[in-house]
């Protein structure tokens, strides 16, 4: 029986929604920057992909628990 709650709070600590909003800022910015930059084409390219993945991450991490 206590094994099984441990791998239950295991999972949980992985998925807090402070980590992951964390992470889905971190990709936002990181589209912007690759937005915004003047430097390479390819990062221009891949800008959109990363902000909307940031965007999708940052709304699936408000629905986990604190």
């Amino acid at each position: 029986m206590r094994a099984g709650s441990e791998s239950r709070s295991r999972r949980g600590a992985y998925l807090r929604r402070a980590p992951l909003e964390r992470g889905a800022i971190v990709l936002i910015a990181a589209g912007v920057f690759m937005l915004m930059q003047p430097f390479s084409l390819t990062l221009y390219g891949w800008s959109f992909v990363t902000t909307l993945a940031g965007i999708v991450l940052f709304t699936a991490a408000s629905k986990l628990p604190e």
